[in-house]
């Protein structure tokens, strides 16, 4: 049996990586703290040589747009945890999703991307790509192969899709969308922020390219915004120094410290959240008053069995789904809610529901039973799931 260490990331299993990898001891006068302190310093001091640096490397210290001690650390423990061999962090999620288009494509490229996902992702291809790059996106079912194939073109450069589709869970099958891309000779992007290392990892399913909002469940407290891009160092590379240097969306040390500390808790957190989830989703569709529920963990799922195969450790932690009624119910039905908190985002430690509006330009591709009843996403916290299904059934007796 070999000996883990935690100077070496590939002898340590899944939990312990998440504990330790990027973790610095460090010392000082009083002693040697064993968590890397926050080191709020945007410049770093120079070695003689200084011209002869690679002032672009991602362990060399300089300035704090390039790298810092804190930033380091958390890419180190995120290639880890996904398996990558570089990993980049950014200030916010849609920075990373941004860096990722910004880098790999130019003018006249073509995009075939999910046409159902985050709202930003919409907008960043659909509007600012197309009016000022000349940049032009496919958006189709990339649950559906054929169609996906019908979308390449010669000048397509780009696939991209989420492992779960925000906000209704349709499951992507990413090995195969990876052969597509890549018979087509482009560069294949999953977002899998819904679905975390712990319960999935894209580049061992044929990815070049995985984005996170650490802002969610790697962060797991909702108190600290970050976004990361994981991948090879020559596709990792352009995009660090383009979008993370030469853009400037870098994280601050604070903010990587924070979701430093919270993915030490990442494996334990996605077990009891797969668990729970599992469980409202039962509750839920089993309900008289709810109109649908989709969630991949249901046997009612229509990409059930894919999912199952893909995703052996967790089905996710978010349910979409909506009462018998109007948007007006939904709404009403949010607000009795008492345990459950009404805000956007997912991931965090309290469980929190949004009723999203169908005015959204993807709104168009959503089931029929949600836009005509309306839509709720409900993330799973670290509550006992008995709690949040008593404040459920509470709120559903009252309309």
């Amino acid at each position: 049996m070999t000996q883990p260490d935690r100077e070496n990331a590939a002898s340590l299993s899944f939990e312990s990586a998440a504990v330790h990898v990027g973790n610095v001891h460090m010392g000082s006068r009083m002693g040697t703290a064993v968590r890397t302190p926050i080191v709020m310093a945007n410049s770093y001091e120079l070695p003689y040589d200084a011209p002869a640096l690679d002032w672009h490397a991602p362990d060399q210290f300089l300035y704090q747009r390039n790298t810092g001690v804190n930033q380091n650390g958390l890419e180190k423990r995120l290639a880890a945890l996904e398996g990558a061999e570089e990993c980049v962090v950014f200030a916010t999620g849609v920075a990373a999703m941004y860096a990722v288009f910004f880098t790999t494509l130019k003018s006249g490229d073509h995009v075939v991307c999910t046409n159902i996902g985050y709202n930003a992702l919409r907008r960043i291809l659909e509007g600012l790509l197309p009016t000022k790059y000349g940049i032009q996106t496919t958006f189709v079912d990339t649950s559906d192969l054929a169609a996906v194939r019908a979308a390449i073109r010669p000048t397509t450069k780009l696939v991209h899709c989420e492992v779960l589709a925000n906000p209704v869970n349709r499951v992507q099958d990413i090995d195969a969308l990876a052969a597509i891309a890549h018979d087509a000779g482009a560069i294949f992007s999953v977002d899998s922020t819904y679905t975390p290392p712990g319960w999935f990892r894209p580049l061992e399913h044929g990815a070049d390219i995985v984005q996170h909002s650490l802002t969610k469940y790697i962060n797991g407290h909702g108190d600290a915004m970050g976004g990361a891009v994981l991948g090879n160092h020559e596709l990792l590379e352009p995009i660090r120094i383009d979008a993370q240097v030469d853009m400037g969306a870098a994280l601050s040390p604070f903010n990587a410290w924070l979701i430093t500390r919270g993915s030490v808790t990442l494996p334990l957190r996605l077990r009891h959240i797969a668990a729970a989830t599992q469980q409202i989703a039962e509750f839920l569709e089993a309900h008289p008053k709810i109109a649908h529920v989709d969630y991949p963990g249901l046997p009612s799922h229509p990409q059930h069995e894919l999912a199952a195969r893909q995703l052996p450790h967790g089905f996710g932690g978010t349910i979409a789904f909506c009462l018998e009624g109007t948007q007006a119910t939904q709404s009403e039905f949010v607000s009795k809610l008492r345990l459950v908190t009404s805000a956007v985002s997912l991931g965090h430690d309290e469980s929190l529901i949004v009723h999203l509006s169908l005015e959204d330009a993807h709104a168009v591709e959503f089931a029929d039973v949600y836009k005509s009843n309306g839509i709720l996403r409900f993330s799973m916290g670290l509550e006992n799931p008995e709690d949040i299904i008593a404040d459920l059934a509470a709120a559903l007796e009252t309309i």
